[in-house]
């Protein structure tokens, strides 16, 4: 059992307001359900920054203004589909640079540098496993300049003050003239973003759902997931959307592993995720806050989401 994750289901599902964290979505079937997310056709995030990547690869680079070899370092990335585009673009342009992905998971980084490989034979990619920010450390303060990626609308997950903590974290790694590509969703009709979340498929629902599939399966928890809903909803007044899991009626749950029942009332809310849409203003305050300035907005043809580029000031 992973002693943190119970400590952090225990947490959250004993706060006043029950809550919880969104990172745990991702087992392998989280993963797996969070894949067919993606190829939704309601879901326009990943659409959207693949078209930036894939037709604005040379204004991107062109804005970097690197003059000499630089260093591509990705904070998760996953399987490179967005990211092959830019890449490709730069070997085809034989444009000196190495790619360091960083993930968690050093399966993950074999299958995507053996991917990479077969269809860029001329990559320079150094894969890096561990922790961002502890590798970032050993890497992120050398001479060589640096892009970092952190795409996805990663960004918007995090509450304000843990978004500008990290951002200042990542500010703290890299050197002066470095640059961040920052992926981040933008403000736009609400009934888009609502659809997004409610797709017809309820794929949403299930990916939350899962989360309570996990506890069961590795807390020996006792969840009738029948008895839970899903409710997400937008806020436009403040670009936030929140998503909860909802107790159908009165139930208990029982953590048997841990020797801990846990109560919930009927229509009681779960919190278990913030996904924060930006307009430009916001994003030029972010950057402030965090000791950067912003270069450019790199944005999809419909202006939903928006690859920024960032220099540490």
């Amino acid at each position: 059992m992973d002693n943190t994750f119970a400590q952090d289901v225990i947490k959250g599902l004993t706060s006043k307001d029950k809550y919880l964290p969104s990172k745990y979505f991702y087992d392998d079937n989280g993963s797996r359900i969070f894949q067919e997310i993606m190829q939704m056709p309601e879901y326009y995030p990943t659409n959207s920054e693949f078209e930036i990547l894939s037709l604005q690869a040379k204004q991107i680079i062109d804005k970097l203004e690197f003059s000499e070899p630089f260093n591509i370092i990705e904070l998760g990335a996953g399987d490179g589909f967005k990211t092959f585009k830019l890449l490709e673009y730069l070997v085809s342009k034989e444009i000196d640079f190495t790619y360091m992905p960083i993930d968690i998971s050093k399966e993950a980084n074999k299958i995507l540098e053996a991917r990479l490989k077969q269809r860029l034979p001329k990559l320079s990619i150094k894969p890096k496993t561990g922790d961002y920010f502890e590798v970032l450390k050993k890497i992120g303060k050398k001479n060589t300049p640096n892009l970092l990626l952190f795409l996805g609308g990663n960004i918007g997950n995090y509450p304000k003050d843990q978004a500008i903590n990290l951002l200042k974290i990542l500010n703290g790694n890299m050197n002066r003239g470095d640059k961040l590509l920052i992926g981040m969703d933008l403000r736009k009709n609400p009934i888009t973003i609502h659809n997004a979340y409610y797709d017809s498929n309820g794929i949403t629902k299930r990916f939350n759902i899962n989360l309570l599939i996990r506890i069961n399966r590795e807390l020996n928890a006792d969840f009738k997931v029948d008895d839970f809903d899903f409710y997400s909803y937008y806020n436009p007044e403040n670009g936030k959307v929140k998503s909860y899991l909802v107790s159908l009626k009165a139930q208990t749950v029982d953590f048997k592993q841990i020797g801990k029942t846990i109560n919930f009332n009927q229509n009681e809310l779960i919190w278990t995720e913030l996904s924060k849409k930006y307009n430009s203003s916001e994003i030029e305050t972010m950057a402030k806050l965090t000791n950067f300035k912003v270069n450019h907005n790199f944005m999809d043809c419909k202006h939903y989401f928006t690859d920024s580029l960032w220099e540490k000031k």
